[in-house]
């Protein structure tokens, strides 16, 4: 009961103050401040509701009192009776009066708010936007915050505001007419909350199209405003809301392209300080690529197969591009490699893949992804066009060394190091091909064979291209360990194995070091039974025996290669070596019998000559006599040409004859080789000359024999007459031989003839003398003697220092030197005058005529029968 009583006392009081103030208006009409009056005249009506009547008193106190301090108060009371009554015209009249005094009334914010509902009221919106939106810039001018407003009430009507613009925009078009409107207008800061409190608006009428056109709107218009990230992600969560899968895909393409990090937004804002938008990003990204890697897989999406591919792709790779260093990145890179791979395109496959594999701390796919680049690249070598192949090659090896070195223990490591490395090999990598075979078998010991086999291969065989012969002889070794005996390659591995052994001979060989070679020539037969290359090593291992004259053991090795390698082509060539062999130890009947086998193994003419001469010569040598001379006569059978063969066999048949003491055998090969000379024609050389010259003079010698073998006594005239005519004929045959021209020939020949003049000459002084002489008969007998001997001495010396002559065309030999010791003791004075050169043999014969033992005198004649 107090309130009401409360209440009661309250009206009571007011009922008094009306009659007090009409008492007052009535007897004071005319005081100053009726004005005052009237306003709490109005202001008591109104508390005890006579609402009508404070209406009147407060029209009253605007028509009168225009001037008055409460005039704005009046009028937006007035407003607001009005108002109430839904009379918003009049309401609007009364509003615009308290607006008229500005911002300086405290009335003003209140009735530009309730103008505005008063146009609204009236349907007349465009003039209610008018009022609303003043009241926002009235709010910011006097510095209200909106985001920060604590004022209830305040904060409460800005928001009613907002609701009301809302309201007015959507019954005006929506967001076009707020674009149309701020045009008109002007832009406003708080512009984005006006197109988002009319989303909003939309979206709680579930208009979603609306709300998103809303948001949108402001966007375009603003696209570098810092909210319009956040309009677009609302826009996003408009269609999420509404069910529009399509239209949230595109609003995420379109926001995922605009906010972007390489986007020109950011080029005006740092990202940094856009963290809800940089996690909205990156999960927009995400959702595309995995929506579009999905319809990609889906096959009813078939014939959109090739634009989702490329939507996919693109999202992937943005993310990465963006957020690279995201902790979703590596599953992100893995699954764009495995949509690529999905699709065949290995090449960029391989590449995510190894990204996603070493660019990233270790995860769960590291390995994984090490792997499937390894397998993209190999799938890439099969379509990659030839100019590319090589280089691809090489992709592959690079890649799988790095998966190998960073993921040892992956099971599929050993196997992709085993194919790495016989790819090293096959692009002629040897020296990383066998370190990374002998890393296989050493990293992994407890590979399968068949890798282990693989690798060994690949090293011996690397081993081998590069020369390293011991390795590779070590390294076939093992492959064949690990290779079954009926295995198709065996054979072939074999011969491997025997090549790098023998291989290491030959280098030994260059170096000159024999006896190495040898081992290794040798030793092919014992390491690589069977092997096709055995004769030739074996040959080889010979030959460099040979070399070092170890003569026992290269004969047993080539005997051996005779009889193993029957109708082998290289037998020609061991006999011959065989024939050197036996004849450098000293085994001559052996040597010569393999030389007579070369002559019938070979049909070159050259070779059977020499060989059947190599033969005699040894047969010669082991004292077989008769059988060198069996072969030298087959010689001269079967090559009677060229002449100059024949005389050197002929001579040496001479000599041999002359060993035996067969002259008459001798004389014969003589004559034949001057017959032959002789008749050579144009086959005649410098060396049949000289082979016929040598011949011809020794065959001349019996001439000077028979000469030296007349004895001067009695019957003295018969001896006398036959030495002379012995004489004559071994001077002309002597002479006959200057016509060889050969220098040592002409010498001897000179040398005998005066020789012979000379020994004429003491042969006359020392001749018997007849015994029936008296001593004066006998000093003159003497005398004719001495003036018939003396002018062969003289020819003698001449004929002598004719040979001498010899000497200024170049000729120096023993006969020579023999004139010279002969002159120093007949003309010692005259020894070492220089002599002119001249034609002195044909100066002899001449002489040699005109020299005659003359008959003595008939005084004489019973004196000297003999003579």
């Amino acid at each position: 009961n107090l309130p009401d009583q409360a209440d009661e006392k309250q009206a009571a009081g007011a009922r008094e103050a009306i009659v007090l103030y009409e008492n007052l208006l009535k007897k004071y009409p005319l005081y100053e401040r009726n004005d005052q009056v009237l306003y709490q005249l109005s202001r008591a009506h109104e508390e005890i509701a006579q609402l009508d009547k404070a209406m009147a008193v407060l029209n009253k106190l605007v028509t009168q009192y225009p001037q008055s301090r409460h005039i704005d108060e009046a009028q937006f009371r007035r407003a607001e009776y009005f108002f109430t009554r839904k009379k918003f015209l009049d309401a609007e009249e009364a509003y615009q009066a308290v607006l008229t005094f500005g911002v300086g009334s405290a009335f003003y914010e209140l009735a530009l708010y309730k103008q505005g509902w008063a146009y609204f009221k009236q349907e007349l919106y465009e003039e209610a936007l008018r009022d609303f939106i003043a009241l926002l810039d009235y709010k910011l001018s006097i510095g209200y915050d909106f985001e920060q407003s604590d004022n209830k009430i305040e904060k409460k009507r800005i928001e009613d505001t907002y609701r009301v613009i809302s309201l007015s925009f959507s019954y005006l078009g929506g967001a076009n007419a707020i674009v149309e409107f701020f045009e008109k207008l002007g832009p406003r800061i708080y512009e984005s909350s006006v197109y988002s409190h009319l989303g909003e608006y939309y979206l709680s009428k579930r208009r979603y199209a609306d709300a998103a056109l809303a948001y949108n709107s402001y966007v375009e218009r603003n696209p570098l405003n810092k909210v319009s990230p956040y309009f677009n992600m609302r826009v996003i969560d408009i269609y999420l809301q509404g069910g529009f899968p399509k239209l949230v895909v595109e609003s995420k393409k379109e926001f995922s392209t605009t906010y972007g990090l390489k986007g020109t937004y950011w080029s005006f804002f740092d990202i940094n300080d856009y963290a809800d938008v940089l996690v909205f990003l990156k999960s927009n990204l995400t959702d595309l690529a995995n929506h579009y890697h999905a319809l990609y897989q889906k096959p009813r999406y078939r014939k959109y197969k090739k634009e989702n591919y490329a939507e996919a792709t693109h999202w992937y790779r943005e993310f990465l591009i963006s957020f690279s260093e995201d902790i979703l990145a590596a599953a992100l890179n893995f699954q764009l490699a495995e949509l690529l791979l999905e699709n065949k395109d290995f090449r960029d496959a391989a590449l995510e893949y190894e990204k996603t594999a070493y660019n990233y701390p270790l995860h769960k796919k590291s390995s994984a992804a090490a792997y499937a680049a390894v397998y993209a690249y190999r799938k890439y070598l099969k379509k990659a066009p030839q100019a590319e192949r090589a280089l691809v090659k090489k992709e592959i090896i690079r890649s799988s060394l790095k998966f190998v070195e960073t993921y040892p223990q992956h099971k599929e490591a050993v196997v992709v190091l085993a194919a790495a490395t016989d790819d090293l090999y096959a692009i002629k990598d040897y020296e990383l091909a066998i370190k990374m075979g002998r890393k296989l078998v050493q990293q992994f010991p407890n590979a399968k064979p068949s890798l282990h086999r693989s690798a060994w291969l690949v090293i011996a065989h690397a081993s081998f291209d590069t020369t390293q012969y011991a390795i590779a002889e070590q390294a076939y070794g093992r492959v064949l360990t690990l290779t079954a005996k009926k295995h198709k390659s065996r054979k072939k591995l074999i011969e491997n194995l025997a090549a790098s052994i023998y291989k290491q001979g030959d280098q030994a060989r260059i170096l000159k070091n024999y006896q190495q070679a040898a081992e290794h020539f040798l030793r092919v037969a014992k390491q690589a039974p069977g092997s096709k290359i055995i004769p030739t090593a074996q040959y080889d291992g010979a030959a460099a025996l040979i070399v070092l004259k170890d003569w026992s053991r290269a004969a047993k090795v080539l005997e051996n290669f005779r009889s193993s390698f029957k109708g082998h082509k290289l037998q020609t060539q061991v006999t011959r070596k065989l024939a050197v062999v036996y004849k450098e130890d000293a085994k001559f009947l052996l040597s010569a019998a393999e030389f007579e086998r070369i002559e019938r193994q070979t049909q070159d003419k050259d070779i059977q000559r020499e060989a059947l001469l190599q033969a005699a010569e040894l047969y010669e040598k082991a004292k077989d006599e008769d059988r060198a001379l069996l072969v030298l006569h087959r010689f001269v059978r079967k090559f009677p040409k060229p002449l100059e063969f024949v005389l050197e066999t002929r001579q040496k048949m001479a000599d041999i004859y002359r060993k035996k003491a067969n002259k008459k055998a001798r004389k014969k090969q003589l004559t034949m080789i001057v017959r032959a000379h002789r008749e050579g024609g144009k086959e005649r050389t410098d060396r049949t000359r000289y082979l016929a010259a040598k011949a011809d003079y020794e065959l001349t010698e019996f001439r000077r024999t028979r000469f030296n073998s007349v004895k001067l006594v009695k019957p003295f005239k018969k001896n006398l007459n036959l030495k002379q005519r012995y004489l004559k004929q071994a001077i002309r045959a002597y002479t006959q031989l200057v016509d060889y021209e050969v220098g040592e020939v002409t010498a001897a020949a000179t040398y005998e003839i005066a020789e012979m003049y000379f020994s004429f000459s003491r042969d006359l002084m020392s001749s018997e003398r007849p015994s029936n002489l008296n001593d004066l008969e006998l000093e003159q007998y003497e005398l004719v003697l001495e003036e018939q001997a003396y002018p062969f001495e003289e020819k003698s010396i001449k004929v002598h220092e004719k040979n001498i002559e010899l000497l200024s065309v170049g000729i120096y030999n023993k006969w020579i030197d023999k004139s010279i010791a002969v002159l120093s003791k007949l003309l010692p004075a005259r020894y070492d005058k220089p002599e002119k050169h001249s034609d002195f043999m044909s100066e002899i014969m001449p002489e040699m005529h005109k020299l005659k033992i003359s008959q003595p005198t008939s005084d004489e004649s019973s004196k000297a029968e003999s003579l």
